[in-house]
């Protein structure tokens, strides 16, 4: 499949095509070179992404990886930036947004993303963060307050009960 077409498939999951989606085609397609990465059929492949902008969904169809199995995680930081881990080899890259060129138009910036070599468009460096673990399985457990099942990993104990993170009241001191 050429980089038209898989722009185009991208497109049919995001809704458009635009300069973010073109990020992450570019992302996706660069860690794939590097890192002789697949489209995951299970967790082989994780994502770790610094924003939650239009170029995600570009990592998701090219390279499987997804919240739902656990393999595309969120490390905020506002950054056009992706860490990207092959589990089978233990390699990783990190791949950072170089500048773009100013004063073009959106359809200019779509036009050069579209052509541009991805190695041309990102920094690639060491990870920062070590590969995750896989992702686990949680028993649920009824909050004592609202009666709502929620996943074991968020119960917080208050006042003798179980209860889930709405129901749970804060408290700071420092905060009326």
């Amino acid at each position: 499949m050429n980089k038209k077409e898989i722009i185009q498939r991208c497109a049919e999951f995001h809704g458009h095509i635009c300069p973010g989606l073109l990020i992450g085609v570019n992302a996706a397609l660069y860690a794939q070179q590097l890192l002789d990465l697949k489209h995951a059929e299970d967790e082989e492949t994780v994502c770790i992404s610094e924003n939650d902008a239009c170029g995600v969904d570009a990592i998701q169809v090219i390279l499987g990886t997804s919240i739902g199995k656990g393999n595309l995680l969120f490390h905020m930081t506002g950054k056009d930036a992706y860490s990207f881990y092959n589990r089978k080899t233990g390699r990783s890259v990190r791949l950072i947004l170089k500048p773009l060129p100013e004063g073009k138009t959106r359809d200019e910036l779509i036009q050069y993303l579209t052509e541009a070599e991805p190695s041309s468009l990102f920094d690639a460096m060491d990870t920062r963060i070590p590969v995750p673990e896989e992702a686990s399985i949680f028993h649920d457990v009824r909050c004592e307050v609202c009666g709502e099942m929620t996943s074991e990993k968020y119960i917080r104990i208050q006042d003798g009960k179980k209860v889930c993170p709405d129901c749970f009241r804060k408290y700071n001191r420092f905060e009326a």
